[in-house]
């Protein structure tokens, strides 16, 4: 072996197999001949610190069967968590509040499981409430238009009828007037009274003595589109009857629906019904009426009446009228010819809610022997009532108007529901009134 093969450096085998001893020149043959690997040959592992070496070297080396031993990473240090030390209480205090505070824990989560992790139980279908239906309030009442009363409902389709009653003293006591809505009292002939009682809200039974009709009377009950009652009556008046189409219930005519009793002789015995009335309408369709009633008003009595005491100068003696106003009650009890005026059946006082004296002119027919009454226009009147006094005017445009009844000032009077007594008078002094 020469030096200088000393001094070269030695060549590392390409696939890393150590050392390649070099040869001299003669040695070599003059072709290089393969280099023979033994079977059993592991090349020794070439390490490699892990952090100089990337993933693409370690790929490259495993496509070519190098093995880089690359040296694990030094493990970190994990800290062991530290020891909670329980120490039993000691003492019956502590215990106490180890325990309270155990069964705090416990119901608290109790009362997490049941709102948060319990499912709900499934709604109990319940039975739906049925809706209270409001009955409707069945109205059976109304106000009347004849009286201001409170009456069955239906009343006001029902006719309006009026009847003629007599007031000679052999006529006394008559029968019905204390059941009749409006009366209008005014002479006949010979200073006598009667009466024209109408009728709608009472149906009493017995109602007379009838008497005959006069023209004036037909101004008073024709305003309430009423049937008239009657046996006979002054020739102008039963042709004004006809000619103005007033629903007729004439005696004459009709004798079926009246009765003449025994008790009473002639002519002061005719008697009938409001309902038999009633059954004569409907046989001659007279079975509704259509009309305007008075203004009314609810009853207010005075604290301290003006008008306790009133009198009424009609005619005479035997037809005056006089009243004392009864607080009790709130009426004005009649009286006439210095007697108590009462009821033929029930022997009751006639006792008006309300009293109305008008002033209207009086004469003599043409035939001149009927009383005659200027029953259009306006004049003086006088309106009792709670026990006070109104003064003021009546006007009545034509035989059909109804009345209209104002106050000094001009305002409509209005009634006290109840029966409404109108008595026609000569003169203002006929009225005379006293607290």
């Amino acid at each position: 072996m020469q030096m200088d093969d000393f001094l070269r450096p030695k060549k590392r085998s390409p696939l890393g197999l150590g050392d390649i001893k070099p040869t001299s020149a003669a040695m070599q043959p003059a072709t290089k001949r393969p280099v023979i690997i033994p079977d059993d040959y592991i090349p020794e592992p070439k390490f490699v610190p892990p952090e100089e070496v990337a993933d693409d070297e370690i790929m490259t080396a495993a496509k070519n069967g190098v093995h880089l031993d690359v040296e694990p990473p030094t493990p970190k240090k994990v800290k062991k968590p530290k020891r909670i030390n329980l120490h039993m209480p000691h003492g019956k205090k502590q215990w106490i509040i180890t325990i309270t505070v155990i069964l705090a824990l416990i119901g608290g989560g109790a009362s997490a499981y049941w709102f948060l992790i319990r499912k709900p139980a499934k709604p109990v279908a319940s039975t739906p409430k049925k809706a209270v239906v409001k009955e409707e309030v069945k109205v059976t009442t109304e106000v009347s238009k004849l009286s201001g009363l409170t009456v069955p409902i239906g009343t006001n389709l029902k006719p309006v009828t009026a009847v003629m009653i007599e007031n000679s003293p052999d006529a006394r006591p008559q029968a019905g007037l204390k059941d009749a809505s409006i009366i209008f009292e005014a002479i006949a002939e010979g200073g006598i009274t009667r009466f024209n009682a109408i009728f709608q809200d009472t149906a009493p039974n017995y109602v007379g003595p009838i008497r005959s009709v006069r023209p004036y009377y037909i101004d008073w009950f024709w305003p309430f589109d009423a049937s008239i009652a009657h046996v006979g009556g002054a020739p102008q008046a039963l042709q004004d009857i006809k000619a103005l189409g007033i629903k007729d219930l004439d005696q004459f005519a009709n004798g079926g629906f009246y009765d003449r009793i025994s008790s009473r002789y002639a002519p002061h015995n005719v008697y009938t019904s409001i309902e038999r009335l009633n059954g004569l309408e409907t046989f001659k369709n007279f079975t509704s009426a259509n009309y305007t009633g008075f203004e009314r008003k609810v009853e207010a009595k005075a604290v301290t009446p003006t008008a306790k005491s009133v009198t009424l100068n009609i005619s005479s003696y035997y037809y005056n009228v006089q009243y004392a106003y009864d607080a009790a009650t709130n009426t004005y009890l009649r009286s006439e010819g210095g007697e108590v005026h009462k009821d033929d059946k029930t022997g009751a006082q006639l006792a008006p809610k309300v009293v109305v004296a008008i002033v209207m002119s009086r004469g003599i027919a043409e035939d001149g022997q009927h009383t005659d009454y200027k029953t259009t226009g306006t004049g003086k009147m006088f309106v009792f009532q709670d026990g006070v006094v109104q003064e003021g005017n009546w006007s009545k445009s034509n035989r059909q108007a109804q009345w209209i009844f104002t106050d000094k000032a001009g305002k409509v009077i209005a009634f006290n529901p109840g029966q409404t007594w109108i008595s026609i008078v000569d003169t203002t002094s006929s009225v005379i009134y006293a607290p």
